[in-house]
């Protein structure tokens, strides 16, 4: 795993508190599931009917009917429980689940997100993302600061379509960590190896940088 990433998921584990419940999106969020620590009685929710996912599996002890919402093989906790689609759109509308932590592929200024789709590309469908971040207590999203060209992928406007207005609480990239209030983006933390002059110049949208930070260059 590249470094970026692991940075990334050791920062997004700290999110994740004792005795919650959490939604991990598709692609590099599910891989917090190995980080939780092993005292925190946390119950990992999918969407496709599973409370109480455990770490991925290891070799020769996989269960191929034992999936997530990403068709990946994954491993149960004592005391999950399995239910129907109904049910677990339930949980999620309804309130229950403490954090999601999401995948991005835009992230604006405002805290809109684009995670869903690439206009021209085929896609299976829309996941569970657009309710996630109208259920779900607290959004958090981890990604990349910057696509594959070196752009920006916090924004000053989301180019993709969105998944949602205003709905990430924090944003965790490779090089910072951002948090969103009332339609307003604040830089609140460094990742190790960044600097401020590299946050700046690769990020798009406008954003205040919190008191913690200016005073400690000072």
């Amino acid at each position: 795993m590249k470094d970026g990433r692991k940075r990334m998921i050791a920062r997004a584990v700290k999110e994740i508190k004792d005795g919650m419940n959490v939604n991990l999106g598709i692609g590099m969020p599910t891989l917090v599931a190995n980080e939780i620590p092993e005292d925190y009685n946390v119950l990992l929710q999918s969407e496709n009917g599973l409370l109480g996912i455990g770490p991925y599996p290891l070799a020769g002890a996989e269960d191929p009917d034992l999936i997530n919402a990403g068709k990946e093989i994954i491993t149960e906790v004592k005391g999950a429980s399995y239910f129907d689609s109904a049910e677990s759109f339930a949980m999620i509308r309804g309130g229950h689940i403490d954090v999601a932590i999401l995948g991005g592929m835009e992230v604006s200024e405002k805290g809109d997100l684009a995670n869903w789709m690439i206009p021209g590309k085929m896609i299976k469908g829309m996941g569970g993302a657009m309710d996630l971040v109208h259920g779900a207590k607290r959004i958090v999203v981890i990604m990349e600061h910057v696509n594959k060209f070196g752009e920006s992928k916090v924004k000053s406007e989301c180019t993709l379509p969105l998944t949602g207005r205003q709905v990430v609480h924090r944003l965790i990239t490779d090089l910072a960590v951002f948090e969103f209030h009332q339609g307003r983006m604040m830089l609140t933390e460094l990742q190790e190896g960044a600097s401020l002059e590299e946050v700046i110049e690769k990020t798009e949208g406008r954003f205040t940088v919190s008191e913690a930070l200016t005073s400690g260059r000072k």
